[in-house]
């Protein structure tokens, strides 16, 4: 059943810790430890519990978890918010340090099925559920490196009594990728290739394996400069990316925007993994809430991200041949710019978007557009906490990206490896809606002939830059962004003092398009900033010449970057509490490598 994950079914209890129940009575609603890993369909039920963890969707309800669509991706150069932006870490904290208590239950999952399942599962099945495990466990350990770098490694359950053991110092960064590294390539060979709908696959593993392995090779290269770890981890990245490709199970054949807007992607070959949601059982979200037209938000896309969508015939808006290239208006870039834009955005500038004035609707059906379009109101299953679109949790179009990228950072990227990813992404179907608007396909990409982008960055070699460009607009607003500036080393791309195109939002002509917003209580309060010169502000007369990317009077920059040193923006710092208590303890914990320790 697809909604096998959209509830967690407390069946097992997470840790053994010998204490006796009421009366020594059996539990009413879970198995105890001693009896409990008896069945495959146990363990499954037991393993299934890690899956709105790590594949968290739109999340549930009303929560913006961490990792959900939309709202839980607003820090980083694509969006910005009004007043001021959200700024880096700057000091230690008193508390705060990373949390084992999953990575506890996964290993206790391992060992039950080691120790205690050998002769219950036959060995193909015993290879499965040892494979999930160590998958789960790679996700887990892999987010904590990406977190704070070296972390204490467990392969085990320690014991509760074992101080030694629970105050470990932290394990190095390599030697803990290395096992992680380990944990994949065995998942890879042994977690099945299908094992019902909505379960972990082979395929599943090996596209969070690519996401893994690029993140990693990249680390090493551009922040520790290791050569041969990086090429370790980005050719485990090509590997995995390649066996989900010959696969033959997945293809690029959904237009863009149907992908986040469907109730049901069952059977969508462009989706590896999805969260299905289901009102029958109250599994509902309301990312929709927050794009949907009727509702205001205070965050928008930046006027950088909105620069980079390439325009159709695959080159910058300033060296394109496209005619009116350079023309920002909305309703002339979703014909000029990449299909992505136009699936992105409302076509017209909307205040409803307070900070950008550029209105994100990717997450919204086309139908529920036109019916607003008409001055109906917004179905109540696109209100509240009331949606229920899936969410594609890994797309076929990041295992190509991934892989092609991996490629790249390898040096052995050819026409025919572009052809087959970045150029069959461009050639995705179109939405009937967006060529009724003149969205055309963008020209493919020629490997001797990459477009001259005077905005590139000169220290990215020219074909990475395009594939950085096309994972921008592959996946904006969802995953990805601010996980790939830190891989790159690029946190500097979201310095507001040198980049203020962070801090304006989309292109309006208020005269022409939002003429009821020149009113005397906007004075002062709107202003815009034209591709050349200073910023206009209204001043109650001056309406006409407001033409420009929006910026509110009130939108300010983040706190200085974070590039000095001892203070490091790349890894977060545990807690001075933190490290007193191992102190106490006649243990010692170090301080994460970029932040000061305090004695």
């Amino acid at each position: 059943m697809r909604q096998k994950y959209t509830f967690i079914l407390i069946l097992l209890i997470t840790a053994a810790t010998g204490c006796k129940k009421f009366l020594d009575r059996p539990p009413l609603t879970n198995q105890p430890d001693e009896t409990a890993w008896s069945s495959e369909d146990n363990v499954r039920l037991y393993a299934n519990k890690f899956y709105t963890g790590y594949f968290v969707g739109y999340g549930t309800q009303f929560s913006a978890e961490s990792g959900a669509a939309l709202l839980g991706f607003t820090f980083s150069d694509d969006v910005f918010i009004m007043g001021n932006q959200g700024n880096f870490t700057r000091a230690v904290p008193n508390s705060g340090i990373w949390g084992m208590s999953t990575l506890r239950s996964i290993n206790i999952m391992l060992d039950r099925v080691k120790t205690r399942m050998k002769d219950v599962l036959p060995e193909e099945a015993y290879n499965h559920w040892t494979g999930i495990g160590r998958f789960f466990r790679a996700m887990e350990y892999a987010e904590l490196v990406s977190t704070y770098g070296d972390v204490p490694y467990f392969d085990y359950v320690p014991v509760e009594t074992d101080l030694a053991d629970l105050y470990k110092p932290r394990t190095p960064r390599n030697q803990v990728m290395d096992a992680v590294y380990e944990d994949l390539k065995f998942a890879m060979s042994n977690v099945r290739t299908s094992d019902g709908d909505q379960q972990v696959n082979r395929y599943i593993v090996a596209a969070f394996a690519s996401r893994i392995a690029l993140a990693e090779g990249a680390w090493q290269k551009y922040y520790y400069n290791n050569a041969a770890q990086s090429n370790k981890f980005f050719q485990l990245a090509q590997d995995a990316a390649a066996l989900v490709m010959n696969s033959g199970k997945y293809d690029i054949a959904t237009d863009f925007r149907t992908l986040f807007t469907s109730n049901t992607l069952a059977g969508n070959k462009d989706v590896i993994m999805y969260r299905h949601y289901d009102p029958a059982v109250g599994v509902t979200h309301a990312v929709a809430t927050n794009n949907n037209l009727s509702e205001s938000v205070a965050f928008g896309p930046t006027t950088d991200l909105i620069k980079s969508f390439i325009c159709v015939d695959g080159k910058p808006y300033q060296s394109s041949g496209v005619v009116n290239a350079g023309d920002f208006t909305l309703s002339n870039m979703v014909k000029t710019r990449d299909a992505r834009l136009e699936a992105t955005f409302y076509d017209k500038p909307n205040v409803r978007n307070r900070a950008s004035y550029w209105y994100i609707n990717k997450f919204l059906p086309r139908s529920v557009v036109a019916t607003v379009d008409a001055g109906g109101s917004v179905p109540v299953e696109f209100t509240s906490n009331k949606n229920q679109t899936d969410y594609p949790v890994f797309r076929y179009a990041e295992v190509l990206l991934n892989w092609i990228e991996a490629r790249a950072e390898l040096g052995v990227a050819t026409q025919s490896d572009i052809d087959v990813s970045i150029n069959r992404i461009r050639n995705r179907p179109l939405a009937p809606e967006a060529i009724a608007k003149g969205v055309t396909k963008t020209a493919p990409l020629n490997l001797s002939g990459l477009p001259d982008d005077p905005l590139k960055d000169p220290s990215v070699p020219a074909l990475l830059w395009e594939i950085r460009r096309e994972r921008r607009m592959e996946f904006v607003f969802e995953y990805s962004r601010y996980q790939d500036l830190k891989r790159w080393k690029k946190l500097d791309y979201m310095d507001t003092d040198a980049k203020p195109d962070l801090l304006s939002g989309g292109w309006v002509n208020f005269s022409a398009e939002l003429p009821t917003e020149l009113v005397p209580a906007k004075v002062g309060q709107i202003s815009v900033v034209p591709l050349t010169g200073s910023a206009i502000v209204y001043n109650g007369n001056n309406g006409v010449a407001l033409k420009g990317f929006y910026r509110g009077v009130n939108t300010n920059g983040r706190l200085p970057f974070l590039n000095q040193t001892g203070v490091n923006p790349y890894l977060s710092p545990v807690g001075k509490t933190q490290m007193d208590d191992y102190k106490s303890m006649g243990y010692m914990l170090s301080q994460t490598e970029g932040w000061p320790v305090y004695q």
